[in-house]
């Protein structure tokens, strides 16, 4: 994990003034190539790429599975990082529209009826959770152990696979929510690992993408820490996702769907 250091002016309320030096959390440009086209450039945390690239494209409905993941490829420039991906001919095809829409809509970012389609497209059915509200206390109580980059500075979100009885199997943190989820899900897909009956615990708010990627992943439960939108229950609800949010120590919220 990489982190820098950088000086600041500290100035306290009683009026004192002083330097001091903190570590800043590593954010930079990754550009995301797939089958030699630009497909997306992320600002990211730049470790533990290969298993971002691969939650990504999972993510993305790029690939079905990451055995689809034909080629996978880190390069370094002195702007940021260039991951380069290798699909199927079949899934190219996919990728090669997707790219045309996106480069034909306004800037926005959600405009024309096919996007809003998108929003609303159909999620496939979770399993069942097997987490009681006990194991959500447990991690919740055992995360920030596994928070080395946030400890360092106070900057990075975290995702962490949780088996059924709170034990977190699985970390990774990032600069942004949706990347530190797409790099567990790639890191649990290159692992050939599953949710086994656990849950995936998020130190952050749950907005209807986060459940997008819990349902595509497979999720049967969905803990976060701060609150959900109103889309993202409904979306959850739409999967059979057992959500839940606003996940303190000595309460938790059910929301969109309660077994």
């Amino acid at each position: 994990m990489k982190t820098l250091a950088h000086s600041f002016r500290r100035a306290a309320a009683d009026g004192s003034d002083s330097r001091v030096e903190r570590a800043v959390i590593d954010e930079s440009p990754v550009a995301i190539e797939v089958n030699g086209i630009g497909y997306a450039v992320m600002m990211a945390s730049a470790y533990a790429l290969e298993d971002f690239a691969t939650g990504f494209a999972l993510s993305e409905r790029i690939v079905a599975t990451a055995g689809e993941i034909d080629a996978l490829d880190l390069h370094e420039t002195p702007r940021g990082t260039i991951v380069r991906m290798a699909v199927p001919p079949a899934r190219a095809a996919a990728v090669m529209e997707r790219v045309r829409r996106r480069t034909s809509d306004s800037s926005c970012g959600l405009c024309g009826m096919d996007n809003l389609d998108a929003v609303h497209r159909d999620l496939p059915r979770v399993p069942d959770s097997s987490a009681a509200p006990a194991a959500i206390f447990a991690a919740l109580a055992a995360m920030r152990d596994h928070q080395p980059l946030n400890r360092a500075t106070g900057a990075a979100h975290a995702a962490l696979l949780c088996d059924a009885h709170g034990a977190i199997r699985v970390a990774r943190e990032d600069v942004g929510r949706h990347n530190a989820f797409d790099k567990l899900i790639g890191a649990m897909a290159r692992q050939g690992l599953a949710w086994d009956g656990g849950f995936a615990l998020l130190s952050s708010r749950c907005s209807y993408e986060l459940v997008e990627k819990a349902a595509l992943a497979g999720c049967p439960m969905l803990v976060t820490v701060s609150a959900a939108t109103s889309l993202a229950l409904d979306r959850a609800a739409a999967a059979g996702l057992t959500l839940v949010s606003l996940a303190r120590d000595d309460a938790v919220l059910f929301g969109a769907h309660m077994r």
